[in-house]
């Protein structure tokens, strides 16, 4: 797995259909991997933006893993090819600019939404569905009881 990639500079990079998908994946589930499979089957590298514990806390989110721990269960994925911060959601061109993006891959929840439209203008724009009958939210309730 590479860590510090840097695209323009890099020959064996040249040519990759690289693609990003953004989430916080606390609590870890088959859901998550499953998502993961099918965004790394759009392209040839996989790059993650990991919610960082403080954009969750701007969200009004916590997250049950710190910020390191799920960055590290990530990287342990084999479909993952490299794990990034995501700290605010204005980052998202300069992400897909700095890691020469191909496609964005967000969550069928949004796909209603005229919210990322403007990342079109740079790259392809994919919404994945979620994986039925798992959620993080089912979890964390199932885990209360």
């Amino acid at each position: 797995m590479a860590s510090d990639v840097h695209f323009g500079d890099d020959e064996g990079y040249r040519g990759l259909r690289r693609v990003l998908t953004y989430g916080t994946f606390d609590l870890l589930h088959y859901g998550h991997i499953r998502l993961l499979r099918r965004a790394a089957a759009l392209g040839d590298y996989l790059v993650v933006a990991l919610s960082t514990d403080e954009f969750n806390a701007s969200k009004g989110k916590q997250s049950f893993y710190s910020y390191g721990v799920r960055k590290e269960m990530l990287e342990a994925i084999r479909y993952v090819d490299l794990v990034i911060p995501e700290e605010s959601w204005e980052q998202k061109l300069s992400d897909i600019e700095k890691y020469q993006i191909d496609t964005v891959v967000m969550g069928a929840d949004w796909a209603d939404s005229p919210r990322f439209d403007y990342l079109r203008e740079r790259c392809n724009l994919v919404f994945l569905d979620r994986t039925e009958g798992i959620s993080t939210t089912d979890v964390k309730k199932e885990l209360k009881e």
